[in-house]
């Protein structure tokens, strides 16, 4: 049978002080001023005494909380976690033992990796979700990324507060340490050696290209059509009767190209034909190519019959010949003549040429991408056997020639058609089309500054426009 003790109080001998006492449902250990020493584990089966701070030998704080904060340590402590220990939330990093030398990686949070994009470039997927605290470093191994980039692939979280386009990161012994905010803005780089923003945002621009007009035929011909005509800005209509096209999407870092197309020359030699003006075109990364078709010649030549040459627009006809066809969505055609002297006027980008009485070229279209209303892209007036030539549409075509008087020139940079030449001597040159232009229109907070080719810069609104009247480059 056991034996068993029951007593209230256990005190010392020599002095009756306390050592254990029971007083109800409170015991108490030791007396006042006595240090208790608890050998061995300690087993506590009911309720655990509360505090809000557990303190060391020495006096400091091991845990302390203060509201919603815990601090660990005291001032000047050093915090260890265990070897292999995961703390939630993702604060410690686990370094990754193998090298990823492959072309993807599914990263986890908490984890730090090597990457070595010496054969091929690395795309990162993020986890697809993620708690704050969360930590992810990347490191270039081999100091390749100039040379094989790293995509970040967002996978539907935010990133430095935007859901595209993916980062992408390209200096060579790059360190990128991403640590999650928040929904709002998603992983932010806490450290990434660089200081351009590492994802670049979708810069809309619009444009308006129109390549060079064709020249005018020769001794009392016809007139010339217009450069071809794209345009995007402001839902404003393409050449040809054509719908506005969509904005374009420049990258960040990348140039631009803007080759403006020269005008065609005039016929200067009877029984020839006017010279299609050049194309124009816009080129860059992650864009398809606008180009637009250079105007058609008109048709000329003393005797016969003289078709006009196809192009953005068409050139006009000679006598009775066919007018040239426009290009879809960029001109509209040439107009065929009537017989002698009575000649077609070259295609515009808004209409196409009319004849013998109505031998003006077709009229241009107005753009507002420069910030004020403009048209361009006339076609060229020709030539008229009466004693008044017949004045050019609006489009920056010149008037057409009549007995003994020539026409008048285009202006510069419109795309326009060159009038058909007089007929009578010292006059009877076609006249030279006008340079085709290319436009840039994209916001200010966007715009970088950086042209090559000294294209005239101007601002309307919230909006920078570049306008290129000769070759040249923007980087964005």
């Amino acid at each position: 049978m056991t034996s068993i003790l029951r007593v209230d109080n256990i005190k010392k001998v020599s002095d009756d002080s306390n050592i254990i006492n029971k007083s109800g449902t409170t015991v108490t250990v030791g007396a006042a001023g006595d240090t208790s020493t608890i050998a061995g584990d300690v087993v506590v089966s009911g309720n655990i005494v509360k505090s809000n701070t557990l303190v060391a030998a020495d006096g400091g704080n091991l845990i302390a909380q203060s509201g919603t904060a815990i601090t660990l340590g005291a001032s000047g402590d050093t915090v260890a976690v265990a070897a292999g220990a995961t703390l939630i939330g993702g604060v410690d990093i686990t370094w990754q033992p193998t090298i990823v030398t492959g072309t993807t990686l599914t990263a986890v949070a908490g984890e730090g990796y090597w990457i070595n994009t010496t054969s091929n470039i690395c795309t990162i997927t993020l986890p697809s979700s993620a708690v704050v605290g969360n930590q992810i470093i990347f490191v270039d191994y081999a100091r390749t990324w100039a040379t094989n980039t790293v995509t970040i692939n967002q996978n539907s979280l935010n990133f430095q507060g935007f859901t595209s386009p993916n980062p992408v990161y390209d200096t060579s012994g790059q360190t990128l340490n991403i640590v999650y905010s928040g929904a709002t803005k998603g992983w932010i780089p806490v450290s990434d050696d660089a200081v351009a923003n590492e994802t670049p945002q979708a810069i809309i621009a619009n444009f308006l290209v129109i390549a060079g007009g064709g020249g005018g035929g020769h001794d009392g011909s016809g007139g010339a059509g217009a450069g071809g005509y794209r345009a995007s800005f402001n839902s404003e209509t393409s050449g040809g009767g054509g719908s506005s096209e969509n904005a374009i999407t420049l990258t960040a870092g990348q140039a631009y190209t803007a080759v403006v197309g020269a005008g065609g020359a005039g016929d200067t030699n009877s029984g020839g034909a006017g010279v299609n003006g050049v194309n124009s075109s816009l080129a860059g990364a992650n864009i398809t190519t606008i180009t637009s078709i250079g105007g058609g010649g008109a048709g000329t030549g003393v005797s016969g019959v003289a078709n006009g040459s196809s192009g953005g627009s068409g050139g006009g006809a000679k006598g009775s010949g066919n007018g040239g066809a426009g290009t879809s969505n960029q001109g509209f055609a040439g107009k065929g003549g009537l017989g002698s002297y009575l000649n077609g006027g070259g295609g515009g980008a808004g209409s196409a040429g009319g004849a013998s009485i109505n031998a003006q070229g077709g009229i241009g279209v107005a753009s507002t991408i420069s910030g004020s209303s403009v048209f361009r892209g006339g076609g060229g007036v020709g030539y008229f056997d009466d004693n008044s030539g017949k004045p050019a549409l609006a489009g920056g075509a010149g008037n057409g020639a009549y007995i003994n008087n020539a026409g008048t020139a285009v202006t510069a940079n419109t795309g326009a058609g060159g009038a058909g030449g007089g007929a009578s001597g010292g006059i009877q040159n076609g006249l030279v089309g006008a340079a085709g232009v290319v436009i840039l229109r994209l916001p200010t907070s966007q715009f970088t500054g950086s042209t090559s080719g000294s294209p005239t810069v101007s601002t309307s609104g919230s909006d920078t426009i570049i306008t290129f009247n000769a070759n040249g480059t923007y980087t964005a």
